[in-house]
């Protein structure tokens, strides 16, 4: 109950573009904007940096190999293998989703995007802390690779938005009934 009156203020945002057969990539060294159109990435892009804070893990932080602009960029490690110039550019962090929450809200934040990869977005599902859903679904079939979550997720889900991206894809704007 505590937890739930601190993040009031805080939204908290999944972001992810998935194939037409529910996969966010092929294998796990795949850069996740490899297949995805232009005007997703533009959409990633966009909202993100409104956000200003980006949460992921290192196996996609790996994937995108450096820190995203105007974003804060805060990589999920147990090891400190990554560096950054600063706060500002990023951190890294083992912390529980709350408590990283907790910790953002303190610096001023009061949105965050949950980037990937399937494990960091089951972590922040599972804690309940996720408001919204943004999902691309690109019109390919991977057949198989990794799934949106990594554990079996339950939960339901209000349609906000949907809308076409482009020629081909299409935007679905979800938010989590708590």
């Amino acid at each position: 109950m505590e937890i739930l009156l601190y993040y009031q203020c805080m939204h908290t945002f999944l972001i992810a573009a998935i194939s037409l057969d529910g996969f966010i990539a092929e294998k796990t060294d795949q850069i996740s904007t490899s297949w995805t159109s232009k005007e997703d990435k533009k959409f990633f892009s966009e909202r993100t940096k409104q956000a200003g804070v980006i949460v992921m893990g290192s196996s996609t932080y790996k994937t995108i190999g450096r820190p995203l602009p105007g974003r804060v960029n805060v990589v999920y490690s147990k090891s400190s293998q990554f560096e950054f110039k600063d706060e500002n550019e990023g951190f890294v962090t083992d912390l529980a989703p709350a408590d990283l929450l907790k910790k953002l809200e303190r610096d001023g934040h009061d949105e965050v995007a949950i980037c990937g990869g399937a494990m960091i977005y089951s972590m922040f599902m599972k804690a309940g802390l996720i408001d919204t859903l943004y999902l691309t679904i690109e019109p390919v079939l991977f057949g198989e690779g990794i799934k949106l979550f990594k554990d079996d997720i339950s939960a339901r889900l209000q349609l906000v938005n949907s809308s076409k991206m482009g020629e081909n894809a299409v935007l679905l704007e979800y938010k989590l009934n708590k």
